[in-house]
C-alpha cells in the first residue's frame, strides 16, 4: 500500500488505511479496513477493525485518544472482528499490547488535514450515551456536592435493573469478588466476598451494621441473614426498591432496609461497624477527611470500618479518570493509591489494623461479567439498546486489562475506632480466613 512518504507529492491525497499507517509507529498488529475501500495491517490478522462511516471518522479526528475511539465504537461507525462486543478483551490487549501511534510533524499533519477535508474535522454530537463534559457539570452543582453525585450515580446505575441482572448474575453484585481458588464460580467468590467482609468486621447476631453505598443490598442481606441490623444506603432509585423487595420476598424485613439517601443523610449513630463497598471511588479524594470523619463518627468504641475500593498503584498519579471513564462510565469518578486512603483514615484518628489488595481477583471479576454479557447479549440490547450494551462491553473488557497490567487495583483496608484511652478492643491476631 502506498504510504505518505512513498508518495512525494505534496497534492496526494490520503485514503483513510493510509493516514493510519502514517501515524502508527511500526507493524499493525490488526486488520484496519474503512469505508473508502482503502486496507492496512496483516490480511491474515485474528483481529480487525473496520471504519463503516464519515461520522465515525469526524469522532475519532475531534476526540483522539480513547474518548474518540469510544465514541466511534459506541454510535457502531467502528466494528471490531474477532471478539464479541460484550468482550472485546483479546483486541484490546493486542492493541495495548503492539499498537502503538507518533505525533505527526506539521507537515505530515497539513497533509492529513487537507485529505480529510474540514467537513470531518468539524465536532459533531457524541452518542446519547455519553454523559456531560465536567465544564457543563458545574451548571448541574459543585464537584461531589449531593446533587451532582446523585446525577452521576444516576447516570451508572440506573440503567436497568433487568440488565444488571443478565450481567451480574444471581448475586446482583457490582464490585471485586474474592475467589478462593480457581475452580470458584463468580456467585461462588462473590459470596465468599461478603463471608470475608463480614467475617473482617466481626459481626455477631444483634449487632448494627451501616453499608453506604450498598448498591443492590447484597451485604445488607447476607448480614441480616446472620442475625445483624442493617440499614443500607444508594444514591440510586431503582437499586432501592430492587433491594426492599429482595429483603421483603427473603422475610427479612425487620432485620434490614435499604433507603434511597445520601449515605451523609442516615441519621443513626453508634454502629459497631459500617462497610464501603465499592463506594470510596465516587467520594472525591479532596473529600477524604470528611468523609472518614463522618464514617468515624457513626461509629461506637471498638467498632470497625471495612472499606473496600479500587486504586491507582501509586500514590502521585492524577486522580481523575481518563476521557472515556469519565464520559461514559464513571462520571466524575477519581481514584488514588493506597497508601493515601491509608493515610487520611490514620489523619481522622482511625486505627487501621489490616490491608489487602485484591487486584487479580477484580481480573477474575470482569472476566465473569463479560461472559454473563456475551451469554445473555441479545437480552441485554433489547433491554438497553446496542450503544449502552457496547460501552459496558468495552469499559469491563478494558478495566480487565487494566486490573491485569496492574494499571489499577483493588484494596480492602479494615480500621478501628479506638476509645479514649486508645484501646481497640480487638483480638490479638486476624478473626477471619
Amino acid at each position: 500500500m502506498t504510504t505518505l512518504k512513498a508518495s512525494g507529492s505534496p497534492d496526494h491525497k490520503l485514503a483513510i488505511a493510509e493516514i493510519v499507517e502514517t501515524l502508527s509507529d511500526g507493524e499493525l498488529p490488526l486488520r484496519f479496513s474503512a469505508y473508502d475501500g482503502s486496507a492496512v495491517g496483516p490480511e491474515d490478522a485474528p483481529y480487525g477493525l473496520h471504519l463503516k462511516s464519515t461520522r465515525g471518522t469526524t469522532y475519532l479526528a475531534t476526540a483522539p485518544g480513547d474518548l474518540g475511539m469510544a465514541r466511534a465504537y459506541v454510535s457502531g461507525d467502528l466494528e471490531a472482528s474477532g471478539v464479541h462486543p460484550g468482550d472485546p478483551y483479546e483486541i484490546l490487549r493486542v492493541m495495548g499490547d503492539e499498537l502503538q501511534f507518533r505525533r505527526p510533524s506539521a507537515k505530515t499533519l497539513a497533509t492529513i488535514t487537507r485529505s480529510l477535508g474540514w467537513d470531518l474535522l468539524r465536532p459533531i454530537a457524541p452518542p446519547p450515551q455519553e454523559h456531560l463534559p465536567r465544564w457543563r457539570r458545574i451548571a448541574e452543582g459543585l464537584r461531589h456536592s449531593k446533587s451532582r453525585d446523585a446525577d452521576a450515580i444516576h447516570h451508572h446505575y440506573d440503567v436497568s435493573n433487568t440488565f444488571y441482572e443478565h450481567v451480574l448474575g444471581p448475586s446482583m453484585t457490582y464490585t471485586c469478588a474474592c475467589y478462593e481458588n480457581a475452580d470458584q464460580t463468580l456467585e461462588e467468590a462473590q459470596e465468599n466476598k461478603y463471608r470475608l467482609v463480614f467475617e473482617k468486621l466481626g459481626l455477631q447476631p444483634g449487632d448494627r451494621l451501616l453499608d453506604i453505598g450498598c448498591g443492590w443490598g447484597s451485604m445488607v442481606r447476607y448480614a441480616a441473614r446472620r442475625g445483624v441490623k442493617v440499614i443500607g444506603a444508594t444514591l440510586s432509585r431503582s437499586q432501592a426498591d430492587w433491594a426492599q423487595k429482595a429483603i421483603a420476598d427473603e422475610g427479612l424485613s425487620e432485620l434490614a432496609e435499604v433507603r434511597f439517601t445520601d449515605y451523609r443523610d442516615v441519621p443513626e449513630t453508634g454502629f459497631d461497624a459500617i462497610s464501603s463497598i465499592g463506594l470510596t471511588e465516587h467520594i472525591g479524594v479532596g473529600n477524604y477527611p470528611a468523609y472518614f470523619s463522618l464514617l468515624k463518627s457513626k461509629l461506637r468504641d471498638g467498632g470497625l470500618l471495612l472499606n473496600h475500593c479500587i486504586t491507582r498503584p501509586d500514590n502521585k498519579s492524577q486522580a481523575r479518570a481518563g476521557g472515556f471513564i469519565d464520559r461514559y462510565v464513571f462520571p466524575d469518578g477519581e481514584l488514588t493509591g493506597s497508601g493515601r486512603i491509608i493515610s487520611e483514615m490514620q489523619n481522622v484518628g482511625l486505627e487501621v489494623r489490616h490491608e489487602e489488595n485484591l487486584r487479580e481477583h477484580y481480573e477474575r471479576t470482569l472476566a465473569g461479567w463479560c461472559q454473563n454479557l456475551v451469554d445473555n447479549w441479545d437480552a441485554c440490547v433489547a433491554e438497553v439498546g446496542e450503544g449502552t450494551a457496547r460501552v459496558w462491553g468495552l469499559y469491563m473488557a478494558g478495566s480487565r486489562l487494566g486490573f491485569e497490567r496492574n494499571a489499577i487495583q483493588l484494596h480492602q483496608v479494615l480500621a478501628v475506632k479506638l476509645d479514649s484511652n486508645g484501646r481497640s478492643h480487638l483480638p490479638l491476631r486476624p478473626w477471619w480466613s
